[in-house]
């Protein structure tokens, strides 16, 4: 059974259920395509989003939201009450990747602008130092599967800074990450794209963060994470094509850990 674990902590916040009706109509939304939302069943959106405290009457920002799959619920979710910036990748960023996910981004709101009018797209480079949101202004900043992209240019410690200085004193924020075995060092997560648990923790800590509570809503105890290709051996990525695909279809997206943080009050 997946189970939230709560530090003492967690019972003096304030805690907003997003609105269950919203919610239901906009993960079953004709604006999100079939293959997304197949992807719910291992990526647990409802839970996830309540964990996080997120409410529709608040002010998110999505870091690097790449094509937009959690953007898809979130925009709906803030539209009419609150504001979603997507804080993407840099507009002028070297990497040809990065400038194509960017652009399929940008036509992909602008195609929907009904769902999509109230998101700002905004940039986020760490090791730049960037995040485009005036400081203590958010109520809460959320990353999925991201932590150990900034693991690959030793930007990481930036990222946490910054989603401090942008967070409202007492904001929070929330993280999902594929998990590693707490035994691993540095160089395997990098090979292998799961970082321990501990490894995120620190890095939140040491920007200023208080761990408010840790949940097993996105576990996947199928998930070893000892794969040829790390975790982009298993879907959505399936890196290895065909070799073994069923194997890792049957074991399903990553093992994930899901955190909550909390910027000081004052």
């Amino acid at each position: 059974m997946k189970k939230t674990i709560g530090l003492l902590l967690f019972l003096a916040l304030p805690f907003t259920s997003v609105a269950a009706a919203d919610l239901t109509a906009i993960l079953s939304g004709d604006h999100r395509s079939v293959e997304n939302r197949q992807r719910d069943e291992f990526r647990h959106p409802r839970e996830t989003l309540d964990f996080f405290a997120i409410d529709p009457t608040m002010t998110v920002v999505e870091v690097w939201p790449g094509a937009g799959w959690y953007t898809e619920i979130l925009a709906p979710l803030l539209k009419d009450e609150g504001k979603l910036y997507a804080a993407h990748f840099s507009s002028d960023s070297p990497v040809p990747y990065f400038n194509k996910v960017r652009k399929e981004f940008i036509e992909k709101l602008g195609a929907d602008p009904v769902v999509y009018g109230n998101v700002d797209v905004v940039e986020f480079n760490p090791g730049s130092g960037v995040l485009d949101v005036a400081d203590s202004s958010v109520d809460r900043v959320v990353t999925f599967r991201n932590v150990h992209n900034w693991l690959r240019d030793n930007s990481e410690e930036q990222a946490f800074a910054l989603f401090y200085k942008v967070l409202k004193p007492g904001g929070m924020l929330g993280v999902v990450e594929h998990r590693a075995p707490p035994d691993k060092d540095r160089q395997w997560m990098l090979d292998n794209g799961y970082m321990t648990e501990a490894a995120v923790i620190e890095l939140a800590e040491k920007a200023g963060f208080k761990l408010v509570a840790k949940s097993e809503i996105n576990a996947n105890p199928l998930d070893k994470s000892d794969h040829p290709a790390g975790v982009w051996s298993l879907p959505p990525t399936l890196r290895l094509g065909d070799t073994d695909r069923e194997k890792y279809s049957a074991i399903g997206e990553s093992d994930r850990m899901t955190l909550l943080f909390r910027k000081a009050e004052q």
